[in-house]
């Protein structure tokens, strides 16, 4: 079960930040296009396929990584409350009965649009210039793949938290700003009430 909480992790960690630099390719040419629409009054005709496209795929690439790192949002308010046991019972509950079910629809119906748009090369109606867009259906069945491997390994976490009492956490490898400065308040704190004690 470790080892393979580890693969899926890796994996997850590894598209999620792959696919995140679709960040810095969307902001250059956004700043692009503002900056040739009304410097120049020459707009181009790609900036609003690139902008849609890149930021559906990143959306949709980076599912696993956020499920891996547990930064969906949930209304945790009562969740907070339990024991790790009661968490994992109840976690374990609604992946089988929520998100397993929801997942493969994800893959099942993504298959479906992507072969369908790869047989006949569809285009985009929305864009200007008809770009293709066959391509970026599969990346529903690649998230949704991504997902389900990530979604084994949050199962395997609940199984492992009821056996032990205590949750097995992902690397941090990113977090908020707002947790960060938290934590340097605190270390601030404890350092300034440390050096209050050694002085008096």
């Amino acid at each position: 079960m470790l080892a393979y909480i580890e693969f899926a992790d890796r994996v997850s960690a590894w598209f999620g930040k792959a696919f995140g630099w679709l960040i810095m390719f969307m902001a250059i040419g956004t700043g692009y296009e503002v900056l040739v629409r009304y410097g120049f009054n020459a707009p181009t005709t790609w900036a609003f396929d690139m902008s849609y496209i890149a930021y559906g795929t990143l959306f949709m690439m980076s599912g696993a990584y956020t499920l891996s790192r547990g930064g969906h949002v949930r209304g945790d308010f009562i969740y907070r409350l339990w024991k790790p046991q009661t968490q994992a019972k109840v976690e374990l509950v609604l992946y089988l009965i929520f998100f397993f079910p929801g997942v493969l629809a994800l893959i099942l119906a993504g298959w479906k649009y992507a072969e369908r748009s790869w047989r006949y090369l569809e285009v985009s109606v929305n864009s200007p210039v008809s770009i293709p867009i066959f391509q970026f259906k599969t990346v529903i069945v690649i998230a949704g793949v991504l997902l389900l491997i990530q979604g084994v390994a949050q199962v395997f976490r609940a199984i492992h938290c009821m056996k032990t009492g205590e949750w097995l956490l992902a690397a941090e490898d990113v977090e908020e700003t707002e947790v960060q400065l938290l934590r340097e308040q605190e270390e601030a704190a404890a350092a300034a009430a440390k050096h209050a004690q050694q002085g008096s």
